[in-house]
């Protein structure tokens, strides 16, 4: 059985409470947070504005004039006791598939452009570097290393609909790294997948970013309009705790999607499941494997 770390607690001006897990990120650290903070949102304590999970933390923002900080610290801390044993970690999640055409002449533009701000200034596209940082030297096969296992959402933030994904079931020898920008570009297409140490992230708008380009998501992550089904509840895609699953797609595929999300009839697959990091950290790669069965 793994152990969880102990939360590490401080306060944040007069209206925010910082609960620290872990000073870097892990999976261990980030189920945790995911757990508590899952736990205080049921609870619906009056006075608690926003709850924020992070990677191996979080951040609650409170109404002092109606919830003291030191009421709030006690409530966390209890949580936090009652979320210490792995076993009661376990999530109810959703796996969604994301489409995405890697190796795209959109995003190879954008990596010409602002190639001077890149660690690696020479004629190559993002994609490349980050191949070939990570040793590969077929198209193919590095598509199959980025895109054939889950990664989970670990946090939400930079801007409105932006999140981290990590992946998961593999060891962190295997895990694919890439450096980030020296200076960030002041650009980045929408909808454009970027890599950045161990993190995956797909920017929701145009955005200045930092990120490695691999690619573009064939489907938004954001729908002011909510034309799509998915959004009826939220503007938003992602959920703290869901799994993104990334499946190639040809230039062809990609277009028809797009043409698809703007008649407003495409239709994401999504699967809900729940998750154990018990069984995860005790089995690892065939938990997932079992768990994205059919999928």
């Amino acid at each position: 059985m793994f152990t969880l770390p102990e939360t590490k607690f401080d306060f944040v001006g007069d209206d925010y409470i910082y609960a620290e897990i872990s000073p870097e990120m892990s999976e261990d650290s980030n189920f945790k947070a995911l757990a508590i903070t899952n736990e205080l949102r049921k609870r619906d304590l009056p006075g608690v504005l926003e709850i924020c999970p992070s990677n191996a933390s979080y951040l609650v923002q409170f109404n002092p004039e109606v919830i003291s900080a030191r009421d709030l610290l006690e409530s966390l801390k209890e949580i936090d006791m009652t979320k210490s044993n792995p076993s009661e970690l376990n999530l109810e999640i959703r796996v969604i598939e994301i489409p995405i055409w890697y190796d795209d002449p959109y995003t190879e533009e954008y990596s010409k452009k602002y190639r001077e701000r890149n660690v690696i200034k020479d004629d190559i596209s993002n994609f490349n570097l980050v191949m070939k940082v990570n040793g590969y030297t077929d198209k193919k096969s590095f598509i199959e290393a980025h895109s054939s296992h889950p990664y989970l959402l670990t946090m939400m933030g930079f801007i409105p609909g932006t999140v981290w994904e990590y992946p998961l079931g593999l060891e962190k020898k295997d895990v694919l790294q890439a450096p980030k920008y020296i200076s960030p570009r002041t650009n980045t297409p929408s909808r454009a997948v970027g890599v950045g140490g161990a993190f995956t992230v797909i920017y929701p708008f145009m955005t200045p970013g930092s990120y490695q380009l691999i690619g573009l998501s064939a489907v938004p992550l954001v729908d002011h309009e909510q034309k799509l089904a998915v959004f009826n509840d939220s503007v938003f895609l992602a959920k703290p705790g869901d799994i993104w699953k990334h499946r190639p797609v040809s230039e062809g595929d990609y277009m028809n999607i797009r043409k698809q999300v703007k008649q407003g009839t495409y239709q994401y697959k999504i699967k809900e499941l729940h998750f154990s990091p018990e069984e995860y950290f005790a089995k690892r790669k065939s938990y997932i494997q079992k768990l994205m069965e059919g999928f």
